[in-house]
């Protein structure tokens, strides 16, 4: 696939097409690509007249919920990946380590994936779907810690919360001061393992 800014046979154009050349485009614009995309800065990546790419995708909301859909199913593959064969704390390790790597090298695919599925979207609605099976990663790696079903969701939150604050931070350059920020990180994650196993097994009162 040619980088964004490559023009592109007309001919070779299709909904596919425009959404990997958008995705181009979002990774070329770092940690802003999503935010900054636009349908004029796709068409010149293709080669083409903005009005063309209507035959494809029906808007900019249109291609914006296309793109976030395979950035999400990317994420799902990475944690899933990095999870698989592993449990308790360390499989929570690795799907911490793997969301903040996926960000680091993905920064706007990242921010794609903040993207929210429509209010009221059918049950169907793919991009729902798509989000539904990363949480259902995360489940995963949870049930290792013997959750209450009755915390499950507390805990659900607690970890997506809390990595996605770092990730995000990181990215926008919010840690200016010279410590390491990797072993930073590793202290987030000690402390969710921490509070996990602290919700599945509290100590007496």
């Amino acid at each position: 696939m040619p980088r964004a800014g490559t023009p592109v046979a007309r001919a070779g154009l299709s909904r596919e097409g425009v959404t990997a050349l958008a995705l181009r485009v979002v990774d070329d614009g770092g940690a802003q690509g999503f935010a900054d995309l636009t349908l004029a800065k796709v068409a010149a990546a293709a080669g083409v007249a903005t009005p063309s790419l209507y035959k494809h995708v029906g808007s900019l909301a249109d291609l914006r919920r296309s793109v976030a859909l395979v950035a999400v199913n990317d994420l799902t593959r990475a944690t899933a990946a990095a999870t698989i064969g592993r449990s308790g704390p360390d499989a929570l390790s690795a799907l911490a380590w793997a969301v903040r790597d996926f960000a680091r090298e993905h920064p706007g695919r990242y921010a794609a994936i903040q993207l929210s599925p429509d209010l009221g979207a059918a049950d169907d609605d793919p991009l729902s779907l798509a989000g539904a099976e990363t949480i259902a990663v995360i489940v995963a790696v949870l049930r290792g810690f013997d959750l209450p079903e009755a915390r499950t969701v507390d805990a659900i939150r607690a970890v997506r919360s809390a990595v996605h604050g770092f990730v995000s931070l990181e990215l926008l350059g919010g840690f200016g001061l010279p410590d390491d920020v990797d072993h930073s990180f590793e202290v987030l994650v000690r402390l969710l393992v921490a509070g996990i196993e602290d919700l599945a097994h509290p100590a007496p009162s």
